[in-house]
């Protein structure tokens, strides 16, 4: 975790975001809240790489956009032997046949579509997808993109949240991202 760490945006690199600019660890096995298994256990690996289910370490950090009052997110996760290459060959085959799913979070239960999109072109493999689902209490649906990028034995996990627009996480800082992680893989 303290590689990632390093790796990980520090305050003053974000200038889209406000500061401080955090990297948390995750919470202790068990210390966090659980939610029912989602409606279509083919989905589940849209979930499992966003919060580096797997992962030999992984550490989060959460972007809140001057521009943007719902913010985004990074999730660096590390995997040992070839174990990244198979769980982002899961997330295709997920990505190829999940269109939809139903589940419980944060606010109550929900239904979720999801789209692909059009991956960038960064990392040894790339997918970009987002999920869709109607907003409690607010005006349009609740959009958020994830942008999934395998490096080497590391998988950078990227989301923006908006609700009514779809917006997209900064180019910019997904490239940036993945090429540190490249660059510690080749030292």
């Amino acid at each position: 975790m303290a590689q990632l760490k390093t790796l990980a945006f520090k305050s003053g690199e974000v200038p889209q975001a406000h500061e401080p600019i955090e990297v948390r660890e995750p919470m202790p096995e068990g210390s966090g809240r659980t939610f029912p298994p989602i409606s279509d256990p083919s989905c589940q690996p849209l979930i499992d790489a966003r919060s580096g289910e797997g992962s030999f370490a992984h550490v989060f950090q959460t972007f809140n956009w001057k521009e943007n009052i719902m913010g985004g997110g990074s999730t660096l996760a590390s995997y040992e032997g070839d174990q990244a290459e198979q769980r982002f060959a899961e997330l295709k085959r997920a990505l190829a046949t999940c269109r939809s799913y139903e589940g419980e979070g944060w606010v109550g239960k929900f239904k979720a579509t999801v789209k692909t999109e059009a991956p960038p072109q960064v990392g040894d493999e790339a997918v970009a997808f987002r999920e869709v689902m109607p907003a409690v209490e607010m005006p349009g649906d609740r959009n958020e993109q994830f942008i999934v990028v395998r490096t080497g034995n590391t998988i950078a996990t990227f989301s923006e949240l908006s609700v009514g627009t779809p917006l997209s996480f900064p180019a910019e800082l997904v490239s940036r991202q993945v090429e540190r992680l490249r660059n510690a893989q080749r030292t």
